[in-house]
């Protein structure tokens, strides 16, 4: 399947550049039939999208910071308690909204991140940063600097990185023997229930499975030993992995193979039918709005997301049928979509009049969003949904 020419995801525009804003890219998935990997055929080199302009910062959302500290509270004092002078590595450690909860309690640590300014503002959140993209070279020089991790941690980051196996190679120089490999990252399996192709952009060169990370990481000395859902980001696996026979596997590897065996995850017709639902849902969708434009509705979205990207393009959504998007990020506000150039403005534009309909983009918050704009509600306003179905939300409906 192809999702068609596609901009930078996080690529938002200086409206002075509107005009030079014609770089594409084909965002073309597809599955291997050996291992199972859901990925990407082309992707844009990584400078373009990971650099000192790199617009996503984590602490932007509460319900993340809490996410990130609960993650690493249960490093520390599970994994953590009874090693002396442990080291924690973290790959694309971005704001440090996770490493900083292991700096305050004087655990030795080290960020890898690529983009400079969110290095920065790790920096001052107490955190060591070093800013590279991880290799088998940038994990021989932490080794001889620091020593080796007794655990490596990523989140939203394995997805991300192309030449994977070297990063698979740097993380097997980099772990000590009894040390342990935990990262997350959006799961392919909640894409496939979902419907949610909005997960499929650059920056996800791969959609895991434990079938996948099991075969990617058996030829580093890595067993997958235990693996944990996760609700953030619209549905995610914590993959927990360690040398061959250090540590039991968890009774939840069979669960979640039964699971994919359920879904049918190394079936050809199961992605088939994935891009039909794909389909339906861009034409359901850019239809739903048409309609509002038509009836002289106003209409605005809410969070300019990444993933928002490949939703605007792949159904040709402009600012015709949506009028501005809102984003609470102060280095995407002023800016325009990429590819589709709508405008993006500031949280308190959509406080100062509410819009008729605002669609979800950031849906994968949806709680968080709706418990927050129950005033928004209650005055007649209506969020507009699209994942699993394309629908409209006229009340809080979890409260």
């Amino acid at each position: 399947m192809t999702f068609g020419p596609m901009p930078i995801a996080n690529g938002f525009v200086h409206p002075d550049k509107a005009q030079t804003d014609d770089y594409r890219f084909d965002l073309t998935p597809a599955v291997c039939t050996t291992c199972n990997l859901f990925q990407l055929m082309e992707q844009p080199d990584p400078e373009m999208m990971f650099h000192d302009e790199y617009a996503f910062f984590s602490q932007t959302s509460s319900h993340m910071a809490i996410h990130f500290e609960a993650f690493a509270n249960d490093i520390i004092n599970r994994w953590f308690s009874s090693r002396p002078d442990p080291f924690v590595v973290e790959l694309g450690s971005n704001d440090g909204i996770m490493l900083k909860h292991f700096a305050a309690k004087n655990v030795r640590h080290l960020g890898v991140e690529p983009s400079a300014n969110v290095a920065a503002a790790a920096r001052k959140n107490g955190v060591d940063s070093l800013v590279e993209f991880f290799s088998e070279g940038v994990a021989k020089q932490i080794v001889e600097k620091h020593g080796q991790a007794d655990a490596l941690l990523a989140a939203n980051v394995m997805c991300h990185i192309s030449d994977i196996k070297s990063v698979a190679q740097g993380i097997n120089i980099l772990l000590k023997q009894d040390g342990l490999l935990i990262f997350e990252d959006p799961y392919l399996g909640e894409v496939l229930q979902k419907g949610s192709f909005d997960q499929i952009y650059d920056e996800h060169v791969f959609l895991f499975s434990l079938l996948s990370v099991t075969a990617l990481f058996s030829g580093y000395n890595l067993e997958v030993v235990d693996v944990a859902p996760q609700s953030v980001h619209g549905g995610s696996m914590r993959y927990t992995l360690a040398r061959p026979g250090v540590h039991s596997q968890s009774p939840s590897l069979k669960a979640t193979l039964r699971l994919e065996d359920d879904l049918g995850m190394s079936d050809h017709k199961t992605y088939v039918e994935f891009s039909k639902r794909c389909k339906n849902t861009g034409r359901n969708l850019k239809q739903l709005l048409t309609n509002l434009s038509h009836e002289q509705k106003n209409v605005a979205g809410y969070g300019a997301t990444s993933k928002s990207t490949t939703v605007l393009n792949y159904c040709g959504i402009g600012p015709d049928l949506i009028r501005y998007i809102s984003d609470t990020t102060p280095t995407k506000q002023g800016k325009l979509t990429p590819g589709t150039h709508i405008p993006i403005r500031t949280y308190e534009t959509f406080l100062s009049e509410y819009p008729d309909y605002a669609v979800l983009f950031a849906w994968n918050h949806e709680k968080e969003i709706l418990a927050k704009e129950c005033e928004y509600l209650a005055r007649g306003g209506k969020f507009i949904r699209f994942f699993p179905t394309v629908e409209i939300i006229e009340t809080d409906e979890n409260s």
